[in-house]
């Protein structure tokens, strides 16, 4: 994954409003932690594995799978926690220090119990107005924030504050809290799985409480804990058929891989060598060390490690489209091209990874991989409408074939999923002008310039 965009320090606003960043398609790579600031990290590997974890807690609640939407935070703490009702937000902090999927599949299980109870639902009118425009501003956001850079993973920066917002937004109370444990431990039996981690995890907090509040891990601060908590997940444990059945053969793998991606993309090398040390030659070491090669860089070292990951498990996508990125990042665009057409072969569905294969084929600067370009980002636009970044790439293809119209439509979804209302309604306007008349593209510039002039007069 790769990371082009500005970083940009943000004013802080009166009210604690949420701008999301999200560099689409490629890995994850560092940015410096500070106080102000919350970064959402995006890769389509990790992605399905937290998608595969709850999918079945979401099934077994009543919840429809794909109503919720899951996000990666960037924070090297434990955290975890849902916000605007359907959507499920994890810190990489938590996920690199579960010991085994079952600690985060608890934890999951736990904000699933939040959601299925509606607790956010039930905060006062002040609290629902402040929440309602955190919210707002971050799902605009969210179709903004693809705009400033073209990797697969992503940053994200909330003005004025991760404390100041997690605890106007996530203060649970105490009865809230008893009541996801319970519907946590019911949603694990439901799926045959064990609520030891759930318990192992609120075990790793326990130790927090006699910190200072600063010190705490966020999640503490947001989730009350208490001896009666702990007590009750005990003997939910003792009680449960499940209590010793472990996660499975393949979710430990999954989660062995991505705990060593994030490793490789978050930490500097000297730090993944120790936890990943050259004599270890297992997968997850390998697949580690060879992203830290490359974000040093030492492309030929990187290429080493993925290569004899790849002579393994030739058909492995993520494999394929980590080596595509590689290649493309150092000016390799040829050999990256059947790297990424690859896992896109693999994973047709993957939107970051078909956003990814247009970006190469549109560096080939060639009109039939203009087409092709095309083709993959109207699949990545079907299931992600708001992606400036991909709409960006369809106007320099359009514009290459020499679509005027299209290339001013493309540009004016671009700026309006932005957040940039003026420069959509011109686009729009020069859009309305070039296209056939009552066409399905110019009835969209028209809605496209009706939106901006709404958001406009706001």
């Amino acid at each position: 994954m790769n990371v082009n965009g500005e970083n940009r320090p943000v004013r802080k606003p009166p009210v604690p409003l949420l701008f999301v960043v999200i560099l689409l398609l490629g890995a994850l790579l560092p940015q410096r932690a500070d106080a102000d600031r919350l970064r959402l990290i995006r890769d389509a590997e990790i992605e399905s594995i937290i998608r595969t974890y709850a999918t079945p807690l979401f099934q077994a609640a009543g919840l429809s799978p794909q109503g919720i939407r899951l996000y990666l935070v960037q924070d090297r703490s434990l955290n975890a926690f849902v916000a605007g009702g359907l959507n499920m937000f994890i810190n990489t902090g938590l996920l690199m220090q579960a010991e085994h999927p079952g600690q985060v599949i608890g934890v999951i299980a736990h904000e699933t119990g939040h959601i299925s109870g509606g607790h956010l639902a039930t905060r006062g009118t002040a609290l629902e107005q402040t929440r309602g425009a955190l919210i707002a501003t971050y799902l605009l956001g969210i179709g903004a924030a693809l705009a400033t850079g073209e990797g697969g993973v992503g940053a994200a920066v909330i003005s004025g504050g991760q404390d100041v917002a997690l605890r106007g937004l996530l203060q649970y109370t105490r009865t809230q809290e008893s009541s996801a444990d319970q519907a946590a431990v019911t949603l694990l039996q439901a799926t045959g799985q064990s609520p030891r981690g759930l318990l192992e995890f609120m075990e790793k907090l326990k130790g927090q409480e006699v910190l200072l509040t600063n010190n705490q891990d966020p999640y503490l601060r947001t989730h009350p804990l208490t001896q009666e908590r702990i007590t009750f997940l005990e003997n939910a444990l003792r009680q449960s058929p499940y209590a010793d059945t472990p996660p499975s053969a393949e979710l430990v793998v999954m989660h062995d891989r991505m705990r060593a991606k994030l490793i490789g993309f978050l930490q500097a090398l000297g730090q993944v060598l120790r936890v990943y040390p050259e004599e270890d030659t297992s997968l997850p070491a390998r697949y580690a060390r060879a992203i830290a090669y490359y974000r040093v860089p030492d492309i030929e070292q990187a290429l080493g490690e993925i290569d004899g990951l790849l002579a393994e498990a030739p058909g492995d996508p993520y494999f394929r489209e980590l080596k595509g990125q590689m290649l493309l990042e150092h000016g390799r665009v040829a050999e990256a091209l059947p790297e990424y057409q690859a896992a896109a072969n693999a994973l047709p569905d993957a939107p970051q990874i078909r956003q990814a294969l247009a970006k190469a084929q549109i560096q080939l600067d060639d009109r039939e991989m203009d087409r092709a370009a095309l083709s993959n980002l109207a699949e990545t636009l079907r299931q992600e409408p708001n992606n400036p970044s991909a709409w960006r790439l369809a106007a320099v293809a359009h514009g290459r074939l020499g679509d005027q119209g299209m290339t001013a439509l493309a540009l004016a979804e671009s700026a309006l999923a932005r957040g940039r209302f003026a420069e959509a309604r011109d686009r729009a306007n020069h859009a309305i002008g070039l296209l056939e008349e009552n066409s399905a593209s110019w009835l969209r510039a028209q809605d496209l310039k009706n939106e901006a002039e709404r958001r406009l007069d706001k």
